[in-house]
């Protein structure tokens, strides 16, 4: 099947349905607690080697949780913790779960040039793809960084083959966020082809999108608003929710940087670090999830879906 056959004809994902309920798409951002974008200031890549990786930890221990629930999702890999810890990339693909690109270095699109954002896209795919030998559809931007004064991201993941973008976040915020961007997953038309994007999830009121989707989110407000969030997008809209997190946000005793942060950065951070993984078992419970690759109904990239498996040095899927 070409890549063009993955991309509906229609504007936006028909809901697939996990029984009687809506399947939603389940992300995991697997990076390490020293690598977000907060603490840029703080911590030089190049010092990311000295620091303690708990990296894998957290993750088998997300594995863990969501093996219990009966639930499988798309990990978001930073290209360089699959350089660090290969074995670990290999352990998400043979618990079944969807692999997908969180670039190499953790940098924000909006701050880099076209040419290194393609350089930052090759590595992070080579060092995922090598791991697990299972190909890279899916492309998710560091703190959802593709913004109004970086969509040229979009043409980039066009031309470097890929199937869907979920870096577009519709709402405001003071890093991110596009708010008029369309609130469901839908098909994108760009210069050299087509891509799906597929936007953090958000409720509509009083003339607002305001964010249910997961990370801070879900440890920052109470568990009743993501809740009541993914209920209404399933229920009343007929919609799937996109929810994410990071590994780091199941560890209440990650190390605290040696610096002084700021206070809006202290509270983002380590805010109710303790409450996540119960929350998300409750999450898991309740709802219906999969990964983006069956929530947008083409099916996982496994050697046994011979539709979208393709070894890494075979030729990448055409738009013909």
């Amino acid at each position: 099947m070409t890549q063009a056959a993955l991309i509906n004809d229609g504007a936006t994902a028909r809901p697939v349905m996990a029984g009687a309920r809506v399947l939603n798409a389940m992300t995991v951002d697997v990076e390490d607690y020293f690598q977000v974008s907060a603490f840029d200031d703080y911590v030089p890549r190049t010092s990311w080697s000295s620091f303690e990786s708990r990296v894998c930890r957290n993750t088998e221990r997300l594995l863990d949780i969501m093996d219990a629930a009966g639930t499988r999702g798309t990990f978001f890999v930073l290209g360089w913790v699959a350089e660090q810890y290969p074995d670990l990339v290999r352990t998400i693909s043979l618990a079944g779960h969807e692999l997908a690109s969180h670039g190499y270095a953790h940098r924000l699109v909006y701050e880099i040039t076209p040419e290194a954002f393609r350089e930052d896209l090759r590595r992070a795919r080579g060092a995922i793809e090598a791991a697990a030998g299972v190909p890279v559809l899916g492309y998710r931007a560091p703190s959802f960084s593709i913004t109004r004064d970086s969509l040229w991201a979009l043409d980039v993941l066009v031309e470097e083959g890929y199937v869907y973008d979920a870096s577009i976040y519709p709402i405001r915020h003071d890093r991110y966020g596009i708010p008029d961007w369309s609130r469901h997953p839908h098909v994108i038309s760009r210069r050299h082809g087509r891509i799906w994007e597929v936007p953090g999830s958000t409720v509509r009121l009083g003339g607002m999108n305001l964010p249910i989707g997961g990370g801070g989110y879900f440890r920052l407000l109470p568990y009743g608003w993501t809740n009541r969030g993914i209920d209404r997008l399933n229920a009343s809209e007929g919609r799937p929710a996109v929810f994410y997190l990071h590994p780091w946000e199941i560890d209440p005793e990650q190390p605290r940087l040696p610096v002084r942060l700021s206070a809006m950065t202290e509270f983002r951070h380590y805010r109710n670090l303790n409450k996540t993984e119960t929350r998300l078992r409750r999450l898991l419970k309740e709802f219906a999830f999969g990964p983006v690759s069956e929530v947008l109904n083409f099916g996982p990239a496994t050697p046994a879906n011979p539709i979208l498996w393709e070894s890494p040095k075979t030729k990448r899927l055409s738009w013909d």
